[in-house]
C-alpha cells in the first residue's frame, strides 16, 4: 500500500492487515526478529568505533550526551510508533511525509533516507576493514576488505525477508551479549579486582582527571553529531512495517524498548569502561571496547571483542542494503523513481534497488583506496545530517497528524506519543542545536556544504519529472 493508493478514510485496522500484501512483500518478520533489529539496530559503529573519538574529546561527560540525546531518541521513537499505528507501511518516512507536508516532502525524505543509507554502508564497511588491522596489521590493503565486505553482503541481502531477519537476530544477539559481557567483567575488575586494570580501576576515574567535564561544557557539546550517529538507525524498525507479521503487538513493543536499550548499551557501558580505564587513555579511531580489553591485558577478550564489532559493522551494512532496496521501490510505486525499481523476486526482494545500492557503496572502497586514514571521518558527517532529515520528518509529521486526528479528521493512533507535541517540538530542537554544533565543528562542516547541493540536485529532478507529468497524483498533493 502507498500513500497514493490509501482509501480517504484511512481504515488503520485495515491498513494494518494489508500493508505488506499489497506492497507485493511477504511477512516474514517475526516478534523475535523485529525485536532483534531494533535492539541492533542501535548498537553499531557509532558506539564501537565512533566513541573512541567522542571520549577524547568530551571525556566522561560523554554519559551525559549519550543519555540526554537518547532522550531525544525515544521521542522520535514515539512518534514514529503513533504514525506506525495509524498505517503502517514500509518506506513509512517518505509515506508520512507525502499525507503531512507534501509530495516534495516525500520525495526528498525517499531519496534522503536511501542516500543516508548508502552512506551509511560505505561506514559500515570502512569500520569494518579498519577492524581488520587488529589481526593483519596493515599487511592486506584496507580497500580490498572494503571490497570483500560489501560484495558478500550484497549476495547475503538476497535472501528471502525471513532468513534476512533471521541472519539480523543472530548478528544482533551477539553484539548484545558481548556488551553484557563486558559490562559484567568490568563490574568484576572494579569489585573483584582482576586483571592490570585492577589497581587504577575506581568510579573516581569518571571524575578525578580534570572533573567530569575535562573539555568543558563546549567540549561535550561538540560531540552531539557524534552521539546523534551512534544511534542513527533505531528508526529502521519503521522500514520493517510493511514485513512484519504483526505489526500492531510487534512494533510498540520494540519501540518501547528504546530507553532500556540506550541506559545499558550506552550509558551502563560508557560507565563501566571509563571506570575500568581511564578517559584520557582512549585515542579516536581506536575502539574503546577493544583499547579497554589491552589495558586489562586481556589480549584473548580484545581479540574476540574486535570479532563483535567487526560484526556489528558488517550486520549495520547488511541492514542497509535491506533498506535502501525497499526506499527506492516505495519511491517507484509513488511515481517519483524510475519503474524498473519496483521489481520483486520470487523471494519478495526488491533486486534492482538493492543491486544499484550495492554498487554506490563501492564508492566506498576508492574512499578507503585514497585515503584511508581519514575514510571514517569523510563519512560519519554526511550520514549524520542525512540521517537526521529522517527524524525531522518524522517528528513534523506527527505534529501535524496529531493536530488532524484532535481535530477529527483521522482516526485517532492506538499508540499515542507521550507528552506530544511538545515532545515532538523539544527533539525538533535538539535536532537543530546539534546541527548548528556541525557547522561549528570544521571536521564535520563538510556535511554541511553538501546538505545544499544534494536538495538542489532533488529539487531540479523534482522539477524535470513534474514537468514530464504535471497532472500525476505522484507531484500533486491530495
Amino acid at each position: 500500500m502507498t500513500s497514493l493508493q490509501v482509501d480517504e478514510q484511512h481504515d488503520g485496522n485495515e491498513a494494518a492487515g494489508s500493508a505488506g500484501a499489497d506492497e507485493g512483500y511477504q511477512r516474514g518478520l517475526g516478534a523475535r526478529q523485529i525485536q532483534m533489529i531494533a535492539i541492533g539496530g542501535a548498537i553499531g559503529t557509532g558506539l564501537f568505533l565512533g566513541a573512541g573519538k567522542a571520549i577524547s574529546k568530551a571525556g566522561p561527560s560523554l554519559i551525559l550526551a549519550y543519555a540526554i540525546a537518547g532522550l531525544v531518541i525515544f521521542f522520535i521513537m514515539r512518534a514514529l510508533g503513533e504514525l506506525l499505528m495509524y498505517r503502517p507501511v514500509s518506506g513509512s518516512f517518505s509515506e508520512y511525509a507525502r499525507e503531512f507536508v507534501g509530495p516534495f516532502a516525500g520525495f526528498v525524505t525517499g531519496w534522503t533516507y536511501w542516500l543516508f543509507w548508502v552512506v551509511t554502508g560505505i561506514t559500515e564497511v570502512t569500520a569494518a576493514a579498519q577492524y581488520m588491522s587488529f589481526w593483519t596489521h596493515d599487511s592486506f590493503p584496507q580497500w580490498a576488505y572494503a571490497l570483500i565486505f560489501t560484495v558478500i553482503l550484497y549476495a547475503a541481502n538476497l535472501i528471502s525477508v525471513k532468513l534476512f531477519g533471521e541472519l539480523e537476530f543472530w548478528f544482533s544477539m551477539v553484539k548484545v551479549t558481548a556488551i553484557v559481557g563486558m559490562i559484567l567483567i568490568c563490574a568484576g575488575i572494579l569489585t573483584i579486582g582482576f586483571s592490570d586494570a585492577a589497581d587504577t580501576a575506581t568510579v573516581s576515574n569518571l571524575w578525578n582527571d580534570r572533573g567530569f567535564f575535562p573539555e568543558g561544557i563546549g567540549g561535550t557539546l561538540m560531540t552531539l553529531q557524534i552521539v546523534m550517529f551512534a544511534f542513527l538507525a533505531v528508526e529502521l524498525v519503521g522500514v520493517t512495517a510493511g514485513e512484519s507479521k504483526d505489526p500492531e503487538k510487534t512494533l510498540p513493543k520494540a519501540i518501547n524498548t528504546v530507553p532500556w536499550r540506550i541506559a545499558v548499551f550506552y550509558i551502563g557501558a560508557l560507565i563501566m569502561i571509563l571506570s575500568v580505564v581511564p578517559w584520557a587513555e582512549f585515542q579516536p579511531g581506536v575502539s574503546p571496547f577493544v583499547a579497554a580489553f589491552e589495558k586489562m591485558g586481556l589480549g584473548v577478550g580484545a581479540a574476540i571483542v574486535n570479532f563483535v564489532v567487526l560484526t556489528a559493522a558488517l550486520s549495520s551494512c547488511n541492514s542497509g542494503m535491506y533498506s535502501t532496496g525497499r526506499m527506492l521501490r516505495d519511491l517507484a510505486l509513488n511515481g517519483q523513481g524510475p519503474k524498473f525499481f519496483t521489481k520483486l523476486t520470487k523471494s519478495g526482494t526488491p533486486l534492482i534497488g538493492t543491486t544499484v545500492s550495492a554498487a554506490l557503496m563501492l564508492v566506498g572502497v576508492w574512499i578507503n583506496y585514497v585515503a584511508p586514514g581519514k575514510a571514517f571521518d569523510y563519512v560519519v558527517s554526511f550520514a549524520t545530517i542525512s540521517g537526521m532529515w529522517a527524524w525531522i520528518m518524522i517528528l513534523v509529521c506527527q505534529i501535524r497528524y496529531r493536530a488532524k486526528a484532535d481535530r477529527g479528521e483521522l482516526p485517532q493512533s492506538t499508540f499515542k506519543a507521550p507528552g506530544a507535541p511538545w515532545s515532538s517540538w523539544f527533539a525538533l530542537l535538539f535536532i537543530g542545536m546539534v546541527i548548528v554544533m556541525m557547522g561549528v565543528d570544521k571536521d564535520a562542516r563538510i556535511s554541511l556544504y553538501c546538505a545544499p547541493l544534494w536538495t538542489l540536485i532533488l529539487g531540479v529532478t523534482y522539477l524535470v519529472l513534474k514537468s514530464r507529468n504535471p497532472e500525476g497524483a505522484a507531484f500533486n498533493k491530495r
